[in-house]
Protein backbone atom coordinates (compact mmCIF):
# COMPACT_ATOMS: atom_id res chain seq x y z
CA UNK A 1 0.00 0.00 0.00
CA UNK A 2 1.13 3.19 -0.83
CA UNK A 3 0.25 7.12 -0.31
CA UNK A 4 1.67 10.16 -1.29
CA UNK A 5 1.63 13.53 0.57
CA UNK A 6 2.14 16.85 -0.69
CA UNK A 7 2.62 20.26 0.70
CA UNK A 8 0.28 22.95 -0.77
CA UNK A 9 0.90 26.13 1.61
CA UNK A 10 1.00 26.78 4.89
CA UNK A 11 -0.32 23.99 6.91
CA UNK A 12 -2.51 22.24 4.25
CA UNK A 13 -1.30 19.21 2.59
CA UNK A 14 -2.60 17.07 -0.03
CA UNK A 15 -3.05 13.52 0.52
CA UNK A 16 -3.36 10.45 -2.41
CA UNK A 17 -3.81 7.55 -2.07
CA UNK A 18 -2.17 4.37 -3.71
CA UNK A 19 -5.43 4.13 -5.81
CA UNK A 20 -5.86 7.55 -6.81
CA UNK A 21 -8.18 8.89 -4.07
CA UNK A 22 -7.42 12.64 -2.73
CA UNK A 23 -7.82 14.50 0.69
CA UNK A 24 -7.24 17.89 2.03
CA UNK A 25 -5.79 17.99 5.28
CA UNK A 26 -5.31 21.28 6.98
CA UNK A 27 -3.94 22.21 10.55
CA UNK A 28 -5.45 24.50 13.28
CA UNK A 29 -5.86 27.92 12.45
CA UNK A 30 -3.55 29.30 15.59
CA UNK A 31 -1.05 27.32 13.82
CA UNK A 32 -1.59 28.84 10.44
CA UNK A 33 -4.08 26.31 9.04
CA UNK A 34 -7.49 27.76 7.07
CA UNK A 35 -10.20 25.26 7.99
CA UNK A 36 -9.92 24.03 4.48
CA UNK A 37 -9.10 20.29 5.08
CA UNK A 38 -9.75 17.75 7.70
CA UNK A 39 -7.24 17.12 10.43
CA UNK A 40 -4.61 14.43 9.98
CA UNK A 41 -5.95 12.64 13.62
CA UNK A 42 -9.53 13.35 12.64
CA UNK A 43 -8.66 11.21 9.35
CA UNK A 44 -7.24 8.33 12.11
CA UNK A 45 -10.64 7.88 13.40
CA UNK A 46 -12.12 8.32 10.54
CA UNK A 47 -10.11 5.25 9.01
CA UNK A 48 -11.18 3.66 12.34
CA UNK A 49 -14.71 3.92 12.08
CA UNK A 50 -15.45 2.93 8.53
CA UNK A 51 -12.94 -0.31 8.57
CA UNK A 52 -14.59 -1.38 11.52
CA UNK A 53 -18.18 -0.40 10.16
CA UNK A 54 -17.41 -1.95 6.98
CA UNK A 55 -16.88 -5.46 9.43
CA UNK A 56 -19.93 -5.37 11.08
CA UNK A 57 -21.74 -5.17 7.86
CA UNK A 58 -20.44 -7.85 6.49
CA UNK A 59 -20.79 -10.04 9.36
CA UNK A 60 -24.46 -9.08 9.74
CA UNK A 61 -24.77 -9.49 5.80
CA UNK A 62 -23.18 -13.05 6.42
CA UNK A 63 -25.24 -14.17 9.83
CA UNK A 64 -28.45 -13.07 7.18
CA UNK A 65 -29.27 -10.04 9.22
CA UNK A 66 -31.55 -7.79 7.80
CA UNK A 67 -29.66 -4.81 8.41
CA UNK A 68 -30.58 -1.24 6.71
CA UNK A 69 -28.19 1.37 7.88
CA UNK A 70 -25.31 1.25 10.15
CA UNK A 71 -23.55 4.42 11.59
CA UNK A 72 -20.39 4.86 13.98
CA UNK A 73 -20.20 7.64 15.86
CA UNK A 74 -16.18 7.93 17.58
CA UNK A 75 -15.29 10.10 20.55
CA UNK A 76 -11.43 10.27 20.74
CA UNK A 77 -9.24 11.81 23.95
CA UNK A 78 -5.76 12.76 23.11
CA UNK A 79 -3.22 13.09 25.65
CA UNK A 80 -2.03 16.37 27.04
CA UNK A 81 1.51 15.72 26.31
CA UNK A 82 3.25 15.41 23.15
CA UNK A 83 3.20 13.14 21.38
CA UNK A 84 -0.62 13.67 21.58
CA UNK A 85 -1.83 10.02 20.94
CA UNK A 86 -5.30 9.06 21.50
CA UNK A 87 -5.48 7.45 25.24
CA UNK A 88 -9.11 7.23 25.05
CA UNK A 89 -11.89 5.92 22.32
CA UNK A 90 -15.33 5.25 22.66
CA UNK A 91 -17.29 3.86 19.61
CA UNK A 92 -21.27 3.93 19.15
CA UNK A 93 -22.77 1.85 16.76
CA UNK A 94 -25.73 2.52 15.60
CA UNK A 95 -27.55 -0.65 13.38
CA UNK A 96 -30.73 -0.15 11.40
CA UNK A 97 -32.23 -3.44 10.34
CA UNK A 98 -35.80 -5.18 10.99
CA UNK A 99 -35.36 -8.13 13.52
CA UNK A 100 -31.71 -7.46 13.71
CA UNK A 101 -30.34 -10.07 16.93
CA UNK A 102 -28.66 -7.98 19.35
CA UNK A 103 -26.07 -11.07 20.06
CA UNK A 104 -25.26 -10.77 16.54
CA UNK A 105 -24.51 -7.33 16.23
CA UNK A 106 -22.56 -8.13 19.69
CA UNK A 107 -20.65 -10.80 18.19
CA UNK A 108 -20.01 -8.59 14.81
CA UNK A 109 -18.52 -5.90 16.85
CA UNK A 110 -15.98 -8.13 19.17
CA UNK A 111 -14.90 -9.86 15.73
CA UNK A 112 -14.50 -6.43 14.29
CA UNK A 113 -12.28 -5.04 17.18
CA UNK A 114 -10.78 -7.80 18.68
CA UNK A 115 -9.68 -10.03 15.09
CA UNK A 116 -10.60 -8.32 11.42
CA UNK A 117 -10.19 -4.68 12.25
CA UNK A 118 -6.70 -3.58 11.68
CA UNK A 119 -6.75 0.47 12.55
CA UNK A 120 -8.72 -0.73 15.48
CA UNK A 121 -6.02 -2.71 16.66
CA UNK A 122 -3.56 -0.54 15.97
CA UNK A 123 -4.79 2.61 18.04
CA UNK A 124 -5.56 0.09 20.78
CA UNK A 125 -1.83 0.03 21.66
CA UNK A 126 -1.97 3.59 22.84
CA UNK A 127 -5.60 3.87 23.69
CA UNK A 128 -8.17 2.27 25.70
CA UNK A 129 -11.16 1.38 23.23
CA UNK A 130 -14.94 0.85 24.61
CA UNK A 131 -17.80 -0.11 22.28
CA UNK A 132 -21.74 0.34 23.07
CA UNK A 133 -24.43 -0.24 20.22
CA UNK A 134 -28.18 0.12 19.67
CA UNK A 135 -30.39 -1.52 17.42
CA UNK A 136 -32.99 0.71 15.52
CA UNK A 137 -35.91 -1.81 14.58
CA UNK A 138 -37.93 -0.87 11.45
CA UNK A 139 -40.88 -2.29 10.12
Amino acid sequence: MKARVKWVEDVMFLGESGTGHTVVMDGPEEAGGHGTGMRPMELLLLGMGGCTAYDVIEILKKSRQDVRDCVIEIDGERSEEIPKVYTNIHIHYKVTGKDVKPSFVERAIKMSTEKYCSATLMLAKTATITHDYEIIDVE
